[in-house]
């Protein structure tokens, strides 16, 4: 609050105030707020030449006002990131090294097109959350992480997807990992090792089918293909044609049944077509058509041998 006293008035108590402290007015001295008499007192002094200005203070000021006013003006039209680019960018903070690791199926060229750098992206500008959504969009990644390391490297931490199985439905052939999850199309390379599933439902069922064939490597070792029928079972498909037929439920007990007979008989390398486990209470094995004209010969010429030793005697 201002306050008009006499000239040499003063109040019983109250010192008088300075002359940077108050102004003169006529027979009236006005007292300025505690705040104000220091920037009174120094600018009294600038009038009265007392303080001197350093030379360049108002280049180096007009050149402020026109940096403030430019920025005021870039982030009204919405180019605050570009401008931050080109100024981080001029001052060495531009990224020139990306270095990724723990990839083996995703490629580099993949990351940096997904983190979009152009050679002038500034590491303080880059947004390290969006560049980690960026790269977790990539197929095979699982999961990433994102870290910046000044002043001009970024780097892209990833853990892959692991894929168990080649699914065949229809017509189309696709990569999945042990959820299920179709990663890629199937386009050959390392996934050609990888074991075939067929059929509508096969991609949910395959982790736990791929587990108990795990502890049968003699017959997992000679399949070819997993077949998926109904949705309910399986059918194995071997290399040499022979097609194991297992149940809907117990499976490593049938498989446990076809190893030992395998080991016993030698039945996986027989002359068949295939090997039916789905009932409980018998083994069917069908003969290939060869295998089948074969046995009826056999049983003929079985069956006119003691017709000729009944003529003998």
């Amino acid at each position: 609050m201002f306050a008009l006293k006499g000239k040499n008035a003063h109040p019983r108590g109250v010192k008088p105030v300075s002359s940077g402290s108050a102004a003169v007015l006529g027979r009236f001295r006005i007292v300025l707020p505690k705040f104000l008499r220091k920037p009174v007192r120094v600018f009294s002094r600038m009038v009265e030449g007392e303080v001197s200005i350093p030379n360049h203070v108002g280049t180096i000021g007009a050149v402020a006002f026109l940096a403030l006013t430019g920025a005021y003006g870039a982030i009204l039209g919405g180019h605050a990131p570009e401008v931050v680019k080109v100024t981080t960018s001029t001052f060495g903070f531009a990224i020139e090294d990306v270095k990724v690791v723990g990839n083996k199926e995703t490629s580099e060229i993949d990351v940096l097109g997904a983190l979009g750098l152009d050679g002038e992206t500034s590491l303080v500008g880059l947004s390290a959350a969006d560049a980690q959504k960026a790269v977790a969009g990539l197929p095979w990644v699982e999961t990433v992480d994102v870290f910046k390391v000044y002043p001009n490297t970024i780097q892209i931490s990833i853990h892959e997807r692991t894929a168990v199985a080649v699914w065949q439905n229809g017509s189309e052939l696709s990569v999945i990992d042990a959820d299920g999850r179709v990663i890629v199309p199937f386009s050959g390379g390392r996934s050609a090792a990888l074991p075939l599933i067929i059929g509508a439902g096969a991609d949910k069922q395959a982790k736990l089918l791929l587990a108990q064939m795990a502890a049968f490597p003699q017959i997992a070792g000679e399949v070819k293909a997993y077949a998926r029928v109904g949705d309910r079972r399986w059918d194995l498909l071997l290399k040499n044609g022979v097609t194991l037929m297992l149940p809907e439920y117990r499976i490593d007990e049938a498989l446990a049944d076809i190893a030992g007979m395998d080991r016993k008989a030698g039945l996986l390398s027989r002359d068949i077509a295939s090997v039916d486990m789905r009932l409980t209470d018998r083994v069917v094995v069908k003969l290939t058509p060869d295998a089948m004209v074969q046995r009826v010969e056999y049983l003929k010429a079985r069956d006119k041998a003691p017709k000729r030793s009944e003529k003998r005697i």
